[in-house]
């Protein structure tokens, strides 16, 4: 059995239980080890065992009342305290523990979706590693923890695309790179020496923090102060409502996003402006018609004897 309170596989040293008692100690270590062996990724233990730790401080947690009126006296947003709720569920199933998780309403605000503008200036301004980092969330969408998950024998820069083997359960996914990505993953992976087992970014959590300098430096450099409403998460609304925006079909994006239920893709159709409906029409007979339209940003739509037609909002 690995020690996982001591900087096992996927944990580190601030894990260890210096101010808890040794039942407790156990107890946590015995919810842990069972998140372990039911396949909860590294990520949610750590989150799971930090929240324990901190409710333990404060309530027994073998007192289901106790830890409930903790919650419900505490300060905090809706979100936080059902994540503190869904930390002492995990406690209890694996101990044995009766509880009855409470119902917290979450506010519904819907997330911050950047403008193209907005994306370009980041990605562009980010240096060559984090341009590249930045180019791969703004082509796919993928999540944070996917693009840190990411191996090299996922990709084929031939084909240009990401085969995604997905977080949170969802469906894996092939997704598209734009070719200026790909010649930075070209160049990216001659200077490194990965296996094809190997993953090729950094940690979710360096990506965030190195993400938030790239975005405080930009932001006071072009004093442009909302890029701050701006996350790493971000880049995959974008994505999404960009898509949607596309083609208007809402299980393409479903699939693209790797999303199980529908209702989690849903709330991109509201978060789209249709109001800019006119496009710019071109034809093109030749394959070097084509390509040249295609460079100018314009996109196929249909072929009408023989003539493939292109678009381009105005």
């Amino acid at each position: 059995m690995p020690d996982l309170h001591s900087g096992g596989r996927g944990f580190n040293s601030r894990s260890v239980h210096h101010n808890l008692n040794s039942v407790h100690s156990d107890r946590i270590f015995n919810a842990l080890w069972g998140m372990k062996k039911d396949g909860l990724a590294d990520t949610t233990i750590r989150v799971t065992d930090r929240r324990l730790r901190m409710i333990c401080k404060v309530v027994d947690l073998d007192n289901p009342e106790r830890v409930r009126e903790y919650l419900a006296k505490k300060e905090g947003k809706n979100s936080y305290l059902e994540g503190l709720a869904d930390a002492y569920c995990r406690y209890a199933r694996y101990n044995g523990v009766a509880w009855v998780k409470p119902l917290f309403k979450r506010s519904s605000q819907p997330p911050y979706v950047p403008s193209i503008e907005e994306v370009t200036i980041l990605v562009s301004d980010a240096g060559k590693k984090y341009s590249l980092i930045l180019s791969v969330f703004r082509d796919t969408g993928m999540r944070p923890i996917e693009v840190e998950r990411t191996q090299l024998r996922w990709f084929d820069l031939n084909r240009g695309s990401v085969n995604v083997e997905t977080a949170k359960y969802g469906a894996a996914r092939t997704l598209k790179l734009k070719p200026q990505t790909v010649a930075m993953l070209k160049e990216y992976f001659g200077k490194h020496d990965f296996g094809l087992n190997d993953r090729v970014f950094p940690k979710a959590r360096t990506m965030r923090t190195a993400f938030q300098r790239i975005r405080q430096r930009t932001a006071e450099k072009l004093q442009r102060p909302e890029l701050m409403r701006i996350s790493l998460y971000s880049f995959r609304h974008y994505f999404a409502t960009a898509l949607y925006q596309k083609t208007k079909d809402i299980l393409l994006v479903k699939r693209q996003l790797g999303h199980k239920r529908l209702e989690n893709t849903l709330i991109y159709t509201h978060l789209v402006d249709f109001r800019d409906e006119e496009f710019t029409v071109r034809a093109a007979s030749t394959v070097a018609e084509a390509s040249k339209l295609i460079e100018s940003g314009f996109e196929y739509v249909n072929e009408i004897d023989g003539t493939a037609l292109y678009r381009k909002r105005k």
